[in-house]
């Protein structure tokens, strides 16, 4: 009668610990650098703290606008607002007049 003698491996209890170990850095990456990870986050933060300075830098010339236009409403015609557009418009001005050229992108 044969009789087979198996060796004890130690590679059978190396198996769960290896492919846990596996799913834990799969995930850990993933908590990390997906898209809504950590990472992400810091980014989303940066990213609405830059749009909320344009939202008040946006509301500032807004109310700007809405002064300028206020000045042009049919109660309160100011002749000088009134004049002032109308020679932008017709990119007129007086010989006895100072011109100052600003450029395109300035407030006007």
């Amino acid at each position: 009668m044969w009789t087979r003698q198996h060796k004890q491996r130690n590679t059978g209890r190396l198996i769960v610990p290896a492919v846990s170990a596996l799913f834990l850095a799969y995930f850990g990456f993933h908590a990390y650098h997906g898209e809504f990870g950590i990472y992400s986050n810091y980014q989303f933060e940066s990213r609405a703290a830059e749009l909320r300075q344009r939202l008040e830098t946006v509301r500032s010339q807004r109310l700007q606008l809405e002064h300028r236009v206020q000045l042009l409403h049919d109660g309160t015609l100011e002749k000088d607002m009134l004049d002032e557009q109308a020679r932008r418009a017709l990119n007129l001005s007086q010989s006895d007049e100072i011109t100052i050229m600003l450029p395109a992108h300035a407030d006007r």
